[in-house]
């Protein structure tokens, strides 16, 4: 079976139905920003960026710049996740990557200037789980702060990958907004065409001996469980 064919397949048997989301200010809502470093998005920036222009990821760049206006011209709040690692302390079973402090760490040319925005809180994390990523020592979690103080009630979350950093975050913040800790949030949306992953077809994989990570389907299995496990998906955005 053709790989085309077999995501169809998928697609027909474990079908994601999208809505659309119109923002507003009438709804609290906070944009989140998962990852969108040069260590995954930019072309060649390091072992877990693409090594060619990718259609999906670029898209999601742009996407993701287009919100990131939105939501700063109108003094929304926005959260964005920055991947970071200290050298010394490996994230298995991925190979050394947006090392703390260098180019790969740090948001893409494109978002830069949400470095400067007084509605922007930018939180490295060195972990998948941008969640537990935003645990403090002192048993304080920035993220929760952040929702809270916000009084937002929505989140729309927008990232790479779709599968990974963004599903393990998107379903921490929903077991977190079932138990209570995420008051007054009500909703977590995840936009598809803000969305990405990385491709490994299965014949490159095991050249390298890695698991295979084909993109269209693994982006369509991470929409799939994120909505399976409560979050609602949405395919546009619009004022």
């Amino acid at each position: 079976m053709a790989a085309s064919q077999a995501i169809d397949l998928l697609k027909e048997e474990l079908p994601v139905e999208q809505g659309f989301l119109v923002l507003s200010g009438d709804v609290k809502t906070g944009l989140v920003i998962v990852d969108v470093v040069n260590g995954f998005c930019t072309v060649g920036a390091g072992h877990l960026a693409p090594t060619a222009p990718d259609k999906q990821i670029s898209g999601m760049v742009d996407e993701t710049l287009r919100l990131a206006k939105v939501f700063c011209d109108n003094q929304w709040p926005v959260f964005a996740f920055l991947d970071s690692h200290h050298p010394d302390v490996p994230e298995h079973p991925y190979p050394p990557h947006c090392i703390a402090g260098t180019d790969e760490s740090k948001l893409v040319p494109a978002l830069e200037w949400l470095e400067h925005e007084p509605n922007v809180t930018l939180r490295c994390k060195d972990c998948i789980d941008g969640f537990l990523g935003s645990i403090e020592k002192d048993g304080s979690n920035v993220f929760v702060d952040w929702v809270k103080t916000n009084q937002i009630k929505v989140i729309l979350v927008v990232g790479i990958c779709t599968d990974i950093c963004v599903l393990d975050f998107v379903c921490s913040a929903l077991s977190a907004r079932n138990r209570g800790f995420l008051s007054p949030l009500e909703d977590v949306v995840v936009y598809s065409g803000a969305c990405a992953t990385f491709d490994l077809p299965p014949h490159v994989a095991k050249t390298i001996k890695a698991a295979a990570h084909p993109q269209e389907l693994m982006h369509h299995v991470g929409l799939y469980m994120a909505k399976a496990r409560g979050a609602k998906v949405v395919s546009e955005v619009s004022l």
